[in-house]
């Protein structure tokens, strides 16, 4: 079962890697769902004992609004915007993969240095992997520049903090994951509806544009 858990565990690595080399933001879209639907998985694989309900619950709450849900929001946003790629991000896509495996060793030494509570059983990659998705979301919305790549962020973020969560499985109440996951839900649905308007408006989503909107 821990083979499983750790092969889960560098995939979700391996999707961050790939938000941060990907150029077409339709692949932001689907890495990100596919991040959510690994972490359904992870709920199901790493449960045991008393929590295969809660696992099951939470499995299948994030497989349907992280890998169904909200990638029809932003696909949905998307036609709307008319856009394909992300053009002039902030900070290049090489460079960005380089400072990714850079945040990949900083976060494997944080995670050492971050042991579990007693009594908790989780793989040693989870917290470097939580720590990594959280940061790889930060940097999504700090240094792309269109605004729907930067609600990709937001969901990275939100997906570390369910890697968090599954680590903590035993401690954590069932009602306080769900209300995170509506919160992201209702974000992701703002977010939308925000990026269609400021579409229509100015005819782009680059975020860099509106430090220039005047009185």
């Amino acid at each position: 079962m821990d083979f499983w858990v750790n092969c889960l565990v560098v995939l979700i690595a391996m999707t961050n890697l790939r938000l941060l080399g990907s150029s077409r933001v339709v692949s932001c879209v689907h890495t990100v769902a596919f991040q959510g639907v690994l972490l359904g998985v992870l709920a199901i694989v790493g449960a045991s004992g008393g929590l295969a309900a809660h696992g099951i619950v939470l499995a299948a709450v994030n497989i349907v609004l992280k890998g169904l849900v909200f990638p029809w929001l932003l696909m949905r946003a998307l036609r709307e915007t008319h856009l394909r790629r992300e053009v002039e991000p902030a900070i290049g896509f090489g460079a960005s993969m380089l400072l990714g495996v850079l945040l990949i060793g900083v976060c494997l030494w944080i995670g050492s240095r971050l042991p579990l509570p007693v009594g908790v059983q989780a793989s040693p990659l989870l917290v470097p992997a939580a720590l990594f998705t959280l940061m790889v979301g930060l940097f999504m919305i700090v240094a792309r520049r269109k605004a729907l790549t930067q609600v990709v962020g937001y969901l990275s973020i939100e997906n570390g903090i369910t890697a968090f969560g599954l680590g903590f499985a035993l401690k954590e109440a069932l009602l306080v994951e769900l209300g995170i996951l509506l919160d992201a839900f209702m974000a992701v649905f703002v977010m939308g509806i925000i990026i269609f308007h400021i579409s229509r408006e100015f005819d782009h989503i680059d975020a860099g544009e509106l430090s220039a909107l005047k009185d």
